[in-house]
């Protein structure tokens, strides 16, 4: 690829790009605001605005930026870290934690949490555990702010540019816009910062903050802030910025720092509108926990502060506001860790009681209409993250697999005890494969839109093959073997009592071998896809029996055999193409050596 191109694919940005551009003179038109002074000693407030603003744009494309680069570089191992550590709430909890810390997003992880709970690989009641988990996850935004290292911001910028785009493999490209994103967060925090400076003397200002220590309007401003930058990361860390220029105390940092907890509730709110009841769920723990804990907090501030005084760093040498300063940016990252840790240690012995409340709030929902089938692993929450979407495509597949599965046991059960009534419950059966693969290959291709690595465009390759072949299976199913059954009945023709055997045992070999292409499509099985493969033998050998002995019926001229055996090769040939589809599906799962 032309490293000069930097088109926004596969997470390379182009220079042709009209908001490259824009961002190219946002940076140097705000750099200027960085760097000036009015002479005349009053506030330009002109350059104030460009600053602030400039700095809380890059701070908040940074945050995007390396989120979005850490999701691509590390979706696969946060599905399989939440999947694998939530066993109990406290695990939960810590993995929570964890993924939010690396994603910088609690609604990332609260979205893969819905998607674990709709598919019923975890109780509402461990999703709860991550959920309280992920608020601690997003201290660590303000804790990395605290340090004050704008300074190298520039340089880390440099760094990720330049890894970027010499990097060979796509992970490390990842890397270096993750590292670009740090970059403009940290720049942007540096910009704000020099901006607010001027403020240090501005009385008017200065009163509000004073302001700021009574409870309920710094609570208030902060959680309208954070509901209008959508980010809570972003409220605390431009507290914090104030922090470092003496502007604020800790108290209202603490105060606005719980505001940023009940804001951020209005961002999850707004994310369930429309979504399922898991994600209404989901969202409604949240704001529990919330606002329960400011609750709580709220007549303990004065104790929070001590506590924090107490164990984060000092400078007793300085005074006045250069004291402030220097000490409550980090004591305000100090409070807001405590706070939300304390938080989870309390609420998390009562995550059986709140799901238990949250499912009384938000029950079942009523089938008012009868609706054939709907997905029940594609979120359009995740597209954005196309390795977790990718995945939830695959599970949706293999649901269609599992429908294939009991269409050919409907078939079968139908076939022996010649009822019509199976057979019609396969017609209903196939129309739900139909309506799945459709909306399968229209999630795919609302993911097709998103920047994509290479394996992440063979992967939805490999998904489409699988969905189509299941419905090709389902449609054998449906118009071969259903319509011969229907004919047979009609014409009451008997198989013999030989081939009625044979065709029995091949049905179960082959509906041992969907069960095994579901298991690999489902879990990635490469076992289970060999196994399919496997069975190639034992098939070709029933099929051959079969067909011989037809070839010794044929002796017998009766319409009605002829009839039954030309029936019967039919059926025989539809079990052969099921098979073949099966293997199709197995190879984008087996080894390469083994295909």
């Amino acid at each position: 690829m032309n490293r000069r191109c930097l088109i926004k694919t596969k997470n390379k940005l182009s220079f042709s790009s009209p908001f490259i551009w824009g961002l190219l003179i946002l940076l140097l038109a705000s750099f200027s605001a960085f760097a000036s002074e009015s002479l005349s000693g009053d506030i330009d407030w002109a350059d104030m605005a460009m600053g602030l603003f400039g700095g809380l744009a890059l701070f908040l494309f940074g945050m995007d930026q390396m989120s979005d680069a850490l999701k691509s570089a590390l979706g696969d191992q946060m599905k399989d870290l939440l999947a694998k550590l939530t066993r109990n709430r406290f695990t939960g909890a810590l993995t929570g934690a964890f993924v939010t810390a690396v994603v910088q997003s609690s609604s990332i992880t609260t979205v893969l949490v819905v998607g674990f709970v709709s598919a019923g690989m975890m109780t509402m009641a461990q999703s709860i555990g991550i959920i309280m988990g992920a608020n601690v996850g997003t201290t660590i935004t303000a804790q990395i702010v605290a340090f004050k290292v704008e300074e190298a911001a520039l340089w880390i910028i440099a760094i990720g540019f330049l890894l970027m785009f010499t990097a060979k493999t796509e992970r490390f490209q990842h890397y270096g816009s993750m590292l670009m994103g740090l970059g403009m967060i940290f720049f942007g925090m540096g910009l704000m910062g020099e901006a607010m400076h001027p403020l240090r003397s501005f009385e008017p200002f200065l009163e509000l903050m004073n302001k700021m220590v009574q409870p309920l309007l710094a609570i208030l401003v902060g959680a309208l802030f954070t509901a209008l930058v959508q980010s809570s990361s972003a409220t605390t860390a431009i507290v914090i910025t104030m922090a470092g220029q003496g502007l604020i105390s800790l108290e209202a940092g603490i105060l606005l720092a719980f505001g940023s907890n009940i804001g951020t509730c209005f961002t999850a709110q707004l994310a369930a509108i429309g979504k399922s009841r898991e994600a209404l769920r989901a969202a409604c723990v949240h704001l529990f926990f919330n606002v329960g804990g400011v609750i709580i907090w709220l007549p303990f501030v004065s104790v929070l502060s001590d506590w924090i005084i107490t164990i984060s760093p000092s400078y007793p040498e300085l005074t006045g506001t250069t004291r402030l300063a220097a000490e409550a940016p980090r004591q305000i990252a100090n409070a807001h860790t405590l706070f939300n840790v304390i938080n989870t240690l309390i609420f998390i012995s009562f995550t059986n009681y709140m799901a238990k409340l949250v499912l009384w709030i938000i029950p079942h929902k009523k089938q008012t209409q009868r609706i054939i089938i709907s997905p029940k692993y594609l979120d359009p929450s995740l597209i954005e993250t196309p390795s977790l979407a990718l995945q939830r495509a695959q599970l949706e597949a293999a649901r269609m697999g599992e429908i294939v599965h009991r269409m050919l046991s409907e078939f079968r059960l139908g076939s022996m005890s010649r009822d019509r009534k199976k057979f019609e419950k396969v017609r209903e059966m196939d129309d739900k494969v139909d309506i799945l693969e459709s909306e399968i290959l229209r999630y795919l291709g609302a993911i097709r839109q998103q920047p994509l690595t290479e394996q992440e465009s063979a992967y939805i390759e490999r998904v489409m093959i699988t969905a189509d072949e299941f419905e090709s299976i389902g449609d054998v199913i449906e118009y071969d073997l259903t319509n011969l059954a229907y004919r047979a009945l009609d014409e009451n023709i008997q198989p013999s009592e030989t081939m009625r055997h044979l065709n029995s045992k091949l049905g179960e070999k082959l509906i041992e071998a969907i069960n095994a292409t579901i298991q690999a499509v489902k879990n990635d099985d490469q076992n289970a896809a060999n196994d399919v493969l496997n069975m190639k033998q034992d098939i070709s050998s029933l099929i051959k029996q079969a067909m011989d002995i037809q070839s010794q019926e044929l002796a017998k001229v009766s319409r009605n055999h002829i009839e039954a055996i030309r029936m019967e090769m039919t059926i025989l040939d539809s079990f052969k193409r099921i098979y073949t589809l099966l293997k199709r599906i197995a190879k984008k799962v087996a080894p390469p050596e083994v295909h």
